[in-house]
């Protein structure tokens, strides 16, 4: 059982605990998913299952899409309202929220919230904060493509941008910037890529009828060359071929069996096997 789900993660479950519900109801250990979705909020994850499990890198399905929604008037140590309140303000709302929301627009560099799975020196940052250690801020270059406002009296708004990027951060930095305190009320991720909430399946579908989304057709931005004997490939061997792209998706019998990667002289080697 080998290709891609698409997941319309629940409230309440971490993105490991899809994976290993998943992991249950197909019965293998070969699962895994693209990008880590807070606890409490829902939407698109995508889920590898089988051979599927060693594409993650060769992926062109990062970008993402959300709907948030800021709360303000307080701050919280993991910047949405499920964690503790560190700070007290009154609201002030003398801001445009569509001109502040286009403020975020473009390159940006982004504070990485202390609550997050973001690593440094081989450790989770909320690991430090749960020891109580303390270590410098982290920031990492982000890009918003598009953000634009859905609800101006709530403060609901929809961003679509680049992998990595916190909407925890944006949710901060808005109140900052209209000189509140605030954090992230609710969020949904709407869109991963090319897949969106219209082809997610709850887990109760997964559980009744799983549909999968081929190897080849996640790799489809690769270049596609058949080999009639795999026997070189299954051995790692390095390949002369007809292409001038830095990386190639090798099939036989339309079924994807590695992807090879030129090399300084030329050759294309083996960068990873599907098999």
């Amino acid at each position: 059982m080998d290709g891609v789900l698409i997941v319309n993660k629940p409230a309440g479950m971490t993105s490991h605990d899809v994976v290993n519900q998943i992991r249950k109801i197909l019965h293998t250990k070969k699962v895994g998913h693209t990008g880590t979705l807070d606890p409490m909020a829902t939407g698109v994850l995508i889920v590898l299952v089988g051979k599927a499990c060693k594409i993650l890198q060769f992926l062109n399905d990062t970008d993402k899409k959300y709907q948030a929604e800021i709360a303000l008037g307080f701050s919280t140590d993991t910047m949405d309202i499920h964690g503790q309140v560190l700070e007290q303000k009154p609201i002030q709302l003398n801001f445009d929220f569509s001109n502040v929301l286009e403020s975020f627009l473009g390159d940006h560099r982004q504070l990485v919230p202390m609550t997050s799975a973001k690593k440094i020196n081989g450790k989770k940052l909320m690991d430090y904060q749960r020891a109580g250690q303390e270590i410098d801020p982290v920031y990492q270059t982000i890009k918003i493509y598009s953000i634009q406002a859905l609800d101006t009296d709530q403060l609901v708004f929809e961003v679509h941008c680049s992998s990595g990027t916190y909407v925890r951060s944006i949710c901060d930095e808005f109140a900052r910037k209209t000189n509140n305190l605030g954090c992230m009320k609710s969020l949904v991720r709407t869109a991963v890529g090319r897949f969106d909430l219209k082809q997610a399946q709850t887990l109760e579908q997964i559980q009744a009828n799983p549909h999968f989304y081929s190897i080849l057709s996640l790799l489809d931005h690769l270049p596609s060359i058949e080999i009639k004997d795999p026997k070189d490939v299954y051995h790692g061997k390095p390949l002369s071929l007809d292409s001038d792209s830095e990386l190639v998706l090798l099939t036989h019998d339309q079924d994807p069996i590695a992807i090879y990667q030129k090399d300084c002289c030329g050759l294309y080697r083996s960068k990873r096997g599907l098999w």
